[in-house]
């Protein structure tokens, strides 16, 4: 039977291993909201300060209609220091979250130009989306200054759309860690993906050797 978003009903905050489980890996530039993004949605609470990653990991239990299943969500260092240790993680994985700020064009260009290569590469046919962070400072005016003096704006929502498409992702999501708007979408979303893959071109989505 097909899982829907709306069949994905409560967050409970342990996790237990004896439920079914899927593994989610969440990767993208240093600074662009990813390990809050992970605080915000197993805790209900943003953190106050920034502390760079090299590896963490969490996990939350929701249901699924009336079935108990816990999503394992792994955080990853984006700094090129971690380039050789971050694809440690990758094994086993059965979802994708490519992050990129609005806020930060860079970081959206290297969503084609790294993150999506190097998952690709270690990990072929494992879905993936991705995923715009920070939409709450989108129309922020010191952030629009800043980056109208760099002749550059706030990412768009179609170009996350567009961006999506191209690479043959799941599909594009957005939300803000802060503010929690359509946060849960995202890992719901994830659940789906990882529960309900594409059609296969090999028997098996999940990642497996490096």
């Amino acid at each position: 039977m097909p899982v829907t978003l709306s069949a994905i009903r409560t967050i409970i905050l342990e996790a237990n291993p004896v439920y079914p489980f899927s593994r989610c890996v969440v990767v993208g530039d240093g600074a662009v909201g990813k390990t809050c993004l992970l605080i915000s949605y197993t805790t209900n609470k943003f953190p106050s300060e920034y502390v760079p990653t090299v590896f963490d990991n969490y996990a939350v239990t929701v249901m699924i209609g009336d079935e108990p299943y816990t999503l394992g969500l792994f955080d990853t260092a984006g700094q090129e220091d971690y380039d050789r240790l971050r694809p440690l993680s990758y094994p086993q994985t059965d979802v994708f979250l490519v992050c990129f700020s609005v806020t930060s064009p860079a970081s959206f260009e290297n969503v084609r130009e790294k993150w999506f290569p190097e998952v690709r590469h270690h990990c072929p046919g494992v879905p993936c989306l991705i995923v715009g962070t920070q939409v709450d400072l989108r129309d922020d005016p010191s952030v629009r200054e800043k980056l109208s003096k760099q002749k550059m704006q706030p990412v768009r929502r179609e170009d996350g759309e567009r961006m999506a498409k191209d690479l043959g992702a799941v599909k594009y999501v957005e939300c803000s860690a802060l503010t929690q708007y359509k946060l849960k979408d995202v890992f719901d979303e994830a659940i789906v993906a990882a529960l309900e893959p594409p059609a296969p071109k090999k028997k098996s989505h999940k990642c497996l050797v490096l």
